[in-house]
């Protein structure tokens, strides 16, 4: 894992994440808030009749893995529900802390590999599936 935690592809997405932006009328709303990093991130959420998300929003402020994670998280999110959602989120902590060797199925979460090496930064990368996570379980 000789990969430099902030690459290209990190900053590409962090960048995405400026179109992250609040939902006008949500069904629920969670914030969350890193207490190693000081990352915080709102995610608003609503659901349709299946119970997936239909929409999502929300605002982040985060160093640049935070906002790569929001960026993941938001472009993948909309139809799953909650269930699948906890399993991606548990999948990632899972994967950050090394208790299992690749992220999951999320599309994209591979990129924080070299991320495991650094506990601190693992806060700020969970932050936007733990508040989505909520959220789904929230609104439902």
């Amino acid at each position: 894992m000789n990969a430099p935690l902030y690459n290209t592809e990190i900053l590409r997405l962090a960048a995405q994440s400026a179109r992250f932006t609040r939902l006008a009328d949500p069904q629920a709303s969670v914030e969350k808030r890193s207490p190693v990093c000081g990352s915080r991130i709102i995610v608003d959420v609503t659901m349709d009749n299946d119970a997936r998300v239909s929409a999502v929003g929300g605002e982040v402020r985060a160093c640049a893995l935070g906002q790569a994670a929001s960026a993941l998280m938001s472009a993948h999110v909309i139809g799953l529900n909650a269930d699948q959602i906890d399993d991606a989120r548990d999948a990632l902590g899972a994967f950050l802390d090394g208790r299992r060797d690749d992220p999951g199925e999320w599309p994209g979460l591979e990129i924080f590999a070299p991320a495991r090496l650094h506990a601190a930064r693992h806060a700020s990368i969970r932050l936007a599936f733990e508040a989505v996570a909520d959220a789904a379980r929230a609104a439902t």
